[in-house]
């Protein structure tokens, strides 16, 4: 049974694995301050909850931006599960051919995106992550990782907004009815979701440009509420990244 982490600047997402098979996911904050001991109980109740607490862990693997809280989480892995988790990075990537100037500079998550968008669509394909940022990752027709793009998430700039302009209200992400709003509400509903959806299907656009039409994956806590509105993105696939932890580990451990 593989244990995976997607630690992110505001969520942690969790899954379990048996052999292929994602059995069991849970979404948590990252931003509360958790001891070793407190992460491990909360883990052993998801699992119990999923009906897997028979099932020994034998493996984990991590992706994370978040330095401190993979610290906590490899600890509580090695003092209770007695196994030495995988930290997804260009280092443990030597199969990926990246494309970047610094390919040590590239995300976890980016890179678990790379190998699972490619593993389920082939290539060349983007994936487009809807999570505290707004990435995407492009990736050629041999699996190479080309790259992409980065830019502030829905969420983000909603809060962002809220706490920059004294009289702008913090908002529902609920798409209005029109683009033209007419309350204040409205405006920022508008502005922010339909804003979105025609930045990425115009990155999308332009990204094709310089690679050709491409199979287009979402992914991330918003890619099902944003997907539908776009006219290019044609898959949602919501734990991309615990999939390409799955295959970076296998990878590793057949290697």
């Amino acid at each position: 049974m593989l244990l995976t982490f997607d630690i992110g600047n505001t969520h942690i997402v969790i899954g379990i694995f048996q052999r292929d098979r994602l059995t069991g996911h849970w979404r948590v904050a990252s931003g509360v301050p958790r001891t070793e001991d407190e992460f491990w109980l909360m883990l052993r109740e998801f699992r119990d909850s999923a009906g897997l607490g028979k099932f020994p862990i034998t493996g984990c693997a991590i992706a994370s931006v978040v330095p401190d809280v993979t610290e906590t989480v490899t600890g509580a892995v090695r003092r209770f599960a007695k196994i030495e988790p995988l930290i997804v990075s260009s280092k443990t990537c030597p199969f990926l051919d990246i494309r970047y100037d610094a390919p040590e500079t590239v995300g976890a998550d980016r890179l678990c995106n790379a190998v699972a968008g490619f593993d389920k669509c082939g290539g060349p394909v983007i994936v487009v992550d809807f999570g505290t940022a707004t990435t995407f990752d492009v990736v050629g027709s041999k699996g190479e990782y080309l790259g992409g793009a980065i830019t502030l998430g829905v969420e983000k700039a909603a809060s962002v907004l809220h706490h920059v302009a004294a009289k702008l209200t913090r908002v529902s992400l609920e798409f209005p009815e029109f683009a033209i709003g007419t309350t204040t509400e409205f405006s920022i509903q508008s502005g922010l979701l339909y804003g979105t959806v025609d930045m990425v299907d115009g990155m999308i656009r332009r990204i094709w440009k310089e690679v050709g039409t491409t199979e287009v994956i979402a992914t991330g806590g918003l890619a099902h509420h944003i997907q539908p509105r776009t006219e290019l993105i044609t898959k949602v696939e919501p734990y991309l990244v615990l999939e390409g932890l799955r295959l970076i580990y296998q990878r590793n451990q057949s290697s």
